[in-house]
């Protein structure tokens, strides 16, 4: 039997109308309703709340001056498709018909990612963020052990050179090379007395009770994943009703600005080049602006494109719950 789904709401008169049009045609056109009213839940509100009453019959749409002719013959197609598709294997079709009438616990999953996931997101972001500031904490109170769990937890993730991080406890936030030329700060060759091309021992470099301690990840990160949790954080607050960035846009204030920042400071930590190449080195105030331009363009354009498929699992998923209770209710 075919399985209609009248998406409707309580106060809209040709929702009872159109209902009422459904009872009429059942026995020339068999089929069961399945009622689902927009007004419980605020994401269907917000799709169908200005276009109801919507009809899904099998793979038919309709809405707006849905009227008994309409209604005949989008029950015929569908009517007719399925006893094509019985035909051909009726087997399959019984089968996919059972599952679609079923709500199973991996159904519940998938309603549960695709109400959570952007929750879960944030969460991720923002634990990603702090923990590497729990490092230093740690490490001004004496308990390396876990400190240095925690830096080499974050060591394939980031290249944790000392000269390009925030510092926590010590005389100054950040300790830069000479040549990024920061002023009224004291460089990381004076502060500590090694020489910046020597990657390893800058990475190696964890602090002490003068310097402070660095955090566990570098400048640009910092400002990466907290700008992709802001993102998300205020994506959520919204209604997750911010549209996806163009992709242009995403390169263009994105991508272009960090890439030039970061790889144009290669040269000056790769031994051997020649003398004619241009050097420079960043500071901590363009690596955190690039960082956190990163950051809120990646998220304003990929969390929103991520809901929106998630949206759609969500309505696949409250429709087919829907069919489930209430089909089980009849029987």
């Amino acid at each position: 039997m075919i399985t209609v789904t009248l998406y409707f709401r309580e106060d809209v008169q040709e929702c009872q109308q159109v209902s009422e049009l459904l009872a009429s045609l059942k026995q020339t056109h068999p089929h069961q309703v399945v009622m689902i009213d927009v007004a419980k839940d605020p994401e269907l509100d917000q799709i169908y709340g200005l276009r109801v009453p919507v009809l899904q019959i099998g793979p038919y749409k309709l809405e707006s001056s849905i009227t008994r002719e309409r209604l005949m013959i989008a029950l015929g197609a569908a009517r007719d498709r399925a006893a094509q598709l019985e035909k051909i294997d009726q087997k399959a079709y019984q089968d996919k018909l059972t599952k679609g009438h079923t709500f199973n616990s991996s159904d519940r999953l998938s309603l549960w990612i695709s109400n959570n996931l952007l929750h879960v997101l944030n969460l991720v972001f923002f634990i990603y963020a702090a923990l590497p500031f729990l490092a230093p904490v740690l490490m001004k109170n004496g308990v390396e052990t876990p400190a240095r769990l925690i830096y080499k937890v974050y060591s394939p993730m980031c290249h944790q050179l000392a000269y390009r991080s925030w510092f926590l406890f010590g005389e100054q936030a950040f300790y830069p090379r000479e040549l990024a030329a920061v002023p009224g700060a004291s460089s990381y060759e004076q502060a500590v007395g090694l020489q910046a091309v020597d990657v390893l021992e800058s990475r190696d470099f964890l602090g002490n009770p003068t310097l402070g301690y660095k955090v566990a990840i570098c400048q640009r990160d910092v400002a990466i994943y907290l700008a992709l949790f802001a993102f998300g954080l205020v994506f959520w607050v919204s209604g997750k009703r911010i549209k996806s960035l163009p992709w242009y846009l995403w390169i263009a204030v994105g991508i272009i600005p960090i890439g030039l920042d970061g790889f144009s400071q290669l040269p000056s930590v790769i031994a051997g080049l020649p003398n004619w190449l241009p050097i420079r080195e960043s500071n901590p105030f363009l690596r955190s602006v690039t960082g956190g331009l990163f950051g809120i363009m990646t998220g304003w354009y990929l969390i929103p494109l991520v809901e929106e498929s998630l949206r759609e699992t969500r309505r696949m998923m409250t429709r087919k719950q829907a069919i489930s209770s209430q089909l089980t209710e009849k029987k």
